[in-house]
């Protein structure tokens, strides 16, 4: 290994800024040089995604930027393209320019997880993901639009169509990201839009497995059935998406068929493709094979951990169980990479990640939740209060907790914020009409309501 030996983090995620930051906490200044590369050059807190779509948080506080809080690590805003760990080499595509190959001693493989999506008709045109903070701000101004269209007309079919929201997919992204967002348009058609009413309303989950949250117990998963199920909120269990037609009508596998100009994917994850285009073992389901230590198998200077990395689980009996792919484990597992690292370079045997599941907290709407830890099972308003405290805990750097916890008082002061800002989605549109008709020689044209948000964006990659 080089005298100076150069790490590369491949990823700026859970893993890749957990193992970053712990690297240069306790890496005297010259040991070693650490590179981080990721195409976004901020880390995504995704458990607060839910509420920044609602509202509840800013956008801006749920993401980490990366330069600011790695000053001793070199940030490369880019994608890794392929790499080779027997010539200790990758390929690197920044966002703009040629791409370069980067050597490195020491690799960490934390590229993370993205949408894991079926063939399914109409979904890439029609679908949309909730993984990263783009998609949240987009779901909570089409949603927000949405009522505004249906506010604004008189024809049953335009409101029936703009008022119905599918999502697919119950696990705890899904549920939360399903809840909140109800609750809010729920307030906002409570306070502000007379002319709706939330009977106006209707919000689907399908799923294709026979229950939701598969991380809790089957009781604590079927009192929030009820929960949702009372707030008029229909589950399709054991259903599965069959299509969307080019004019928004979606079909279900139980034969339902309804119009809907909102659909969310949230049916699960599978590891970075990036993955198949290097020299590391993977096994069947595409995950990097590693050891109790974190270590790729085989492979001593190369480490995985998270969503992409199949990570012994050494508290359960059975020898072929892995860690499951959540925060939980992938924050913990980070710090222990982070210290083996420390440990290997300074002649010592890595340390085995072990830890047992705590257990499982999510938001339902605003004082509402369900939380399982440790055996003890709670619901309702301390279930929510249990999901923040844990959440508010665990989100990197004092500066995003404490604004995270300022945005929360605020919220709890003044009433809910429900304004769509639709010129997000295309904010050079009205420009580019006006410096159009001026070429012409024509008066611009009245602007039109925004009717860009009546169509979701292809489902993208985290």
């Amino acid at each position: 290994m080089a005298q100076r030996p150069v790490i590369l983090i491949v990823g700026g995620g859970y893993v890749g800024l957990y193992t970053a930051l712990r690297l240069q906490k306790k890496l005297s200044r010259g040991r070693a040089e650490i590179i981080v590369v990721d195409p976004q050059p901020h880390m995504t807190y995704q458990p607060f995604l839910p509420e920044a779509a609602a509202g509840s948080v800013e956008p801006r506080h749920v993401v980490v930027p990366l330069r600011r809080t790695l000053d001793r690590c070199r940030v490369v805003t880019g994608a890794v393209t392929g790499l080779s760990h027997a010539d200790r080499t990758a390929t690197v595509a920044p966002i703009e320019g040629e791409s370069f190959d980067l050597r490195y001693d020491v690799l960490v493989m934390a590229a993370g997880s993205i949408a894991r999506t079926l063939p399914i008709p109409g979904l890439p045109e029609h679908g949309i993901g909730f993984k990263n903070v783009g998609e949240a701000i987009y779901l909570r101004n089409h949603v927000l639009a949405r009522l505004d269209a249906a506010a604004s007309t008189d024809d049953p079919d335009i409101r029936r169509k703009a008022l119905t929201f599918t999502f697919v997919g119950g696990g705890y992204a899904g549920i939360e990201a399903f809840a909140e967002l109800e609750d809010m348009a729920r307030y906002a058609v409570e306070h502000y839009y007379p002319r709706l009413s939330p009977a106006d309303m209707r919000w689907v989950l399908v799923e294709a497995t026979g229950r939701i949250l598969p991380e809790v117990d089957l009781d604590m998963a079927a009192w929030t059935v009820e929960q949702l199920t009372a707030r008029g909120m229909e589950l399709k269990l054991n259903t599965r998406l069959e299509s969307i037609s080019d004019d928004g009508v979606v079909t279900t596998g139980d034969g339902d068929s309804f119009a809907s100009e909102t659909l969310v994917w949230t049916a699960g994850t599978k590891p970075h493709p990036l993955l198949t285009t290097t020299d590391l073992p993977l096994d069947g389901r595409g995950r990097v094979v590693c050891e109790a230590t974190l270590q790729v198998k085989g492979l001593p200077d190369a480490w995985a951990a998270g969503d992409l990395a199949a990570v012994p689980d050494l508290t359960k009996d059975d020898p072929e169980a892995t860690t499951a792919p959540n925060a939980q484990h992938a924050v913990r597992q980070a710090r222990r990479l982070g210290d083996n690292i420390l440990a290997v370079l300074d002649g010592q045997e890595p340390t085995p990640y072990r830890h047992a599941y705590a257990g499982s907290v999510a938001s339902l709407g605003l004082h509402k939740g369900v939380a399982q830890v440790y055996g003890v099972k709670l619901k309702g308003w301390p279930a929510w209060m249990m999901h923040r405290v844990y959440h508010v805990s665990r989100v990197p750097t004092v500066n995003r907790k404490a604004r995270v916890i300022a945005d929360w008082l605020l919220s709890s002061v003044f009433r809910r914020e429900v304004i769509s800002l639709g010129q997000l989605q295309d904010p050079r549109r009205e420009f580019v009409a006006a410096a159009n008709t001026a070429r012409a020689g024509q008066l611009p044209p009245p602007q039109a309501p925004d009717r860009e948000q009546s169509r979701t964006p292809g489902a993208q990659a985290g």
